[in-house]
């Protein structure tokens, strides 16, 4: 007991400072107090692979899980969009969304949290959840949707997009990157006019958002993922229950379809990213994520 009261005496207050700075950066947004990040660190493109003057086959836009702090970062190194490149050269690869920032601010480059981070690296962590729960609040939804729904958008034209061309975009989401492209769907569709397909895997979203204007949604899951079954037990729009969700709608318009990735997990050595875990067939978790990735975007009716 005395150890859980230390805790929770080092993380309420955390807890309430997170809570607090990630209204705060979606109410800025609103505002106009700020005006979101568009222009890259030198030497970053704005994507790699096709070049935009074929047309490439697809744009993906890579939305991240919640150890994305920085544009270059990814939480593996960046291996998943390597091995989609590699395999996939027809694809132009967007990598450096900030999904946890309605300003598009990436988190390392703010002075005080590169200090944070180097004394008390749980504060990442807390910072990139709580905007997980933002962005799933009803009550910030709609101006977090629009905020990254927008930057989405701006990358996707920087990076040669053409509104109106009619070159698919792909959303794939990691974790909580899934709440975030479920809500970047109508802005993109919007602004874009562009064929959309929503590919998650480890998805932790809330199930609200509405993905009437998603052509295809593809959940990558498998039975030893506990963080995403949490997920469909916390958020009710998940549940059945709940017709009217935008979840349970696409499911029952045939939108949505379940691919098994067993027996990967979430996070850890046996993650769905995972290069050193093999399958029976000698592959890796990394090689037959990106395999499926690359087959859900190739086989597209």
């Amino acid at each position: 007991m005395n150890d859980f009261l230390l805790w929770a005496i080092a993380l309420g207050p955390a807890l309430l400072a997170e809570g607090l700075l990630a209204r705060y950066e979606v109410l800025a947004y609103g505002a106009g107090w700020r005006t979101p990040t568009t222009a890259l660190p030198e030497g970053v493109p704005y994507a790699r692979g096709a070049a935009p003057d074929s047309p490439p086959a697809a744009y993906l836009v890579y939305l991240d899980g919640i150890g994305k702090r920085r544009v270059r970062d990814s939480r593996d190194g960046g291996q998943l969009v390597k091995a989609l490149l590699a395999a996939a050269p027809e694809l132009r690869v967007l990598g450096q969304v900030q999904p946890y920032s309605p300003l598009a601010d990436p988190l390392a480059g703010r002075p005080v949290w590169a200090w944070l981070r180097r004394r008390v690296g749980l504060l990442l962590f807390l910072h990139n959840v709580m905007q997980i729960f933002v962005a799933a609040d009803h009550r910030y939804r709609p101006l977090y949707n629009r905020a990254v729904g927008t930057q989405t958008a701006t990358q996707l034209e920087l990076a040669g997009y053409r509104p109106g061309s009619g070159v698919p975009v792909v959303l794939l989401g990691y974790s909580g990157g899934a709440q975030v492209a479920t809500g970047a769907v109508d802005v993109l569709h919007t602004r874009l006019r562009a064929p959309l397909q929503l590919i998650m895997f480890g998805g932790f979203h809330n199930g609200a958002n509405d993905l009437t204007r998603a052509e295809r949604v593809h959940r990558l899951t498998s039975a030893y993922d506990r963080v995403e079954r949490v997920g469909t037990w916390i958020f009710p729009q998940r549940w059945p229950l709940f017709r009217r969700s935008g979840w349970n709608r696409a499911a029952r318009a045939g939108k949505i379809t379940v691919h098994r990735l067993d027996p990967a997990t979430h996070v850890g050595p046996r993650s769905y990213i995972s290069p050193s875990a093999h399958l029976p067939d000698g592959r890796t978790h990394l090689d037959r994520t990106a395999a499926t990735v690359i087959e859900l975007i190739r086989t597209r009716p």
